[in-house]
């Protein structure tokens, strides 16, 4: 099997590039200096995210593939919570030059087959010799011509709705660490996040006043919309309760507090948002913005425990 050092740098780009067929979005794609991608309403939406070997994925739970779908699902999602529809995706590549080139095919095939999901391609990117795999997918989108859904524009009164699943990816995450190999739809999560695609702009036409993705912890990721429009959030346990039901089992069976997991857990990369009235449908309604301090609370007390995750914790 040829590696990355034998067949070269412009020799993985070309096997990589070839016979590619690129969105409308994408005027000019990979093979020159620089791509071009539209930009309808002469503003971009751009967000770039970076995953590590054995920080972000692991070889010996995620397939090439897992890992490439992972590296764009999380990056679509930061468009989505910006009210955006995602256009083109530039994905860069740091690998050990006795990398089969295969590999890289797979990852290179779950990156566009991902990219597929939200009607977009990839416009570009790089590869270089590194010493671990390291991926970094940088994401363009377009407002169409509306404004940004922000993290500052929450105000009391404000319904608290969410879109897509809770505490799925860190049930799934307990499982591999466990080495469970139950629950296979707990486990997949987690490899590759199941982001409600679309629903960004739908939350946008809807009137949402801020809105995130749960990327690091509903309560975190909630902290900030709450910090950024300087308001109160409370969440209401009993319409977070039907969330719980898909990971009963599994906590059972790990003695684990799923609560813990549907506040607390990353990376499902749902969408949270903030409405004034009724919300859209597929979204279900969890909180109030209300007057008050500064912060999220549940049923109106204080969360004392971790509220999410954080990049530089150590474990």
């Amino acid at each position: 099997m040829p590696n990355l050092g034998d067949t070269g740098e412009f020799g993985v780009i070309s096997r990589l590039t070839a016979g590619r067929d690129l969105g409308d979005d994408v005027l000019l794609g990979p093979g020159d200096d620089a791509a071009v991608v539209a930009a309808a309403d002469n503003r971009v939406v751009i967000s770039t995210d970076m995953l590590v070997q054995d920080r972000h994925f692991r070889l010996d739970w995620s397939s090439p593939s897992d890992i490439g779908r992972k590296a764009v699902a999380q990056n679509a999602a930061d468009i989505e919570a910006m009210g955006g529809r995602v256009t083109a995706f530039v994905v860069a590549v740091g690998a050990r030059a006795d990398t089969d080139v295969e590999f890289l095919d797979q990852l290179n095939e779950g990156v566009w087959a991902e990219a597929a999901r939200v009607r977009a391609s990839i416009a570009g990117g790089d590869l270089v010799s590194a010493p671990e795999l390291v991926i970094s997918v940088t994401v363009l989108g377009d407002l169409q011509g509306r404004a940004p859904v922000t993290r500052g524009g929450a105000a009391v009164g404000d319904t608290v709705a969410v879109c897509g699943a809770l505490g799925t990816s860190s049930a799934g995450f307990r499982l591999w660490q466990q080495g469970i190999d139950e629950f296979p739809e707990l486990r997949q999560v987690h490899l590759v996040p199941q982001p409600p695609y679309g629903q960004g702009p739908v939350a946008a036409l809807a009137g949402a006043t801020a809105m995130t993705d749960v990327s690091d912890g509903l309560l975190a990721d909630l902290g900030h919309i709450a910090e950024s429009s300087a308001v109160h959030i409370d969440l209401s346990s009993p319409s977070l309760e039907p969330y719980l039901a898909p990971l009963a089992s599994a906590a059972g069976m790990l003695g684990a507090d799923p609560w813990e997991w549907v506040l607390t857990g990353g990376e499902d990369h749902a969408l949270v948002a903030t409405f004034p009235g009724d919300v859209p449908a597929g979204w279900v309604r969890i909180g109030q913005v209300t007057a008050g301090q500064t912060g999220v609370t549940v049923d109106g007390a204080p969360w004392t425990r971790a509220t999410g995750w954080d990049s530089f914790r150590l474990s």
